[in-house]
This record gives C-alpha cells, structure tokens and sequence, in this order.
C-alpha cells in the first residue's frame, strides 16, 4: 500500500517554502531554462518570494502547481516540477520538471514525474498530461517516454531560441 504520493526511493515531493528563494531564483533566471518556459525576462527575489508567499498551493485555484524536488538522503533541493495550463474541467495540465545540472542522470527526474504523475491521475483523477519538448532534446524526451508520455504531435516553428525557430514535440500521457 502506498503510504505517500510525494515520497520515493531517492526523491521527494514537497511544496515551496520561503528557503527555496534563491534557488527558485537561480532556476527563474537561467537563460538557457528561458526557451522551454515562454519567459524571457529575470524574476526578480521580490516576485519569487510574492509567488510563493501568495500561492494557495492548490492546483484548482491556483490553475497551477510547483513543487520542489528533494533528495531523500539529505533533503537537498535537486529540481522542481510543475502543473501548469491546469484546466479542471477537462480534467488535464502541462507537465514541466527542471533538474538542476549537477545532479541530472541520477534518476531523480524520472522518479519525480512519476510520483507526480501518479498524484495526479489516482488521487485527483485527472485525465491527461501533456508536455512540449524541444525536438532535439533527447534527454528530455526519453525521460517522457521511459514515464508512459507518447508522441501526438509536431508542432513546427513553435519556439524561437537564439533567434532560430524550433520545433517541439508534444507529448501526452492519458489515464491509465
């Protein structure tokens, strides 16, 4: 029996709290984060901490959930994982993770999605998740398909990185 949908073998999943400021900060601001994430402009500390002050951190009112990525054996905040797009009516978000590089290829994004995934379709009931990756990001796809996201489509020209157009992949899971 599952005792926790946020905890696993290496990771957990737990909400913002006011310590996560500077590396949220540092995430916000990395340009190289800024393609997949429609942003193109620094968060400055004064809106991260406004952010997770005033996040109600649930998903059905907020239309939108963060949650940080924590390394079982030493609470190290290794990444964050998001809902966004969430629309309950139709029951289904976008999925978006971001593993800080140093501790990429550890697993950790793997486990995080699919606690995550499994909140979602058996503790909320939602439908469907969708996730846009950059066609040339292999690493990101793979992480996707090794957690039962399948291709559904191609959407060309869809993000401008570094003044060249990208296509994405996008990418669904449904219900099991």
């Amino acid at each position: 029996m599952k005792t926790s949908f946020f905890t696993g073998k290496s990771v957990h999943l737990r909400a913002m709290e006011p310590e996560d400021l500077d590396l949220m900060y540092a995430i916000e601001n990395d340009p190289e984060l800024w393609d997949v994430s429609n942003f193109s402009v620094p968060y400055s500390r004064y809106v991260l901490k406004d952010y997770i002050v005033n996040s109600q951190y649930d998903m059905f009112a907020d239309k939108q959930l963060r949650m940080m990525v924590v390394r079982n054996a030493d609470d190290v905040v290794v990444g964050t994982i998001d809902i966004t797009d969430f629309a309950p009516l139709h029951r289904r978000g976008e999925v978006g993770i971001s593993i800080l590089h140093k501790y990429q290829s550890n697993g950790y994004g793997k486990e995080a999605l699919e606690l995550l995934c499994s909140y979602l379709f058996n503790f909320l009931r939602l439908h469907q998740l969708t996730a846009h990756i950059a066609f040339d990001n292999e690493r990101s796809l793979r992480l996707f398909k090794a957690c039962k996201f399948t291709e559904c489509g191609l959407l060309k020209e869809w993000w401008c990185v570094k003044g060249k157009f990208k296509d994405v992949v996008l990418l669904q899971r449904l219900c099991p």
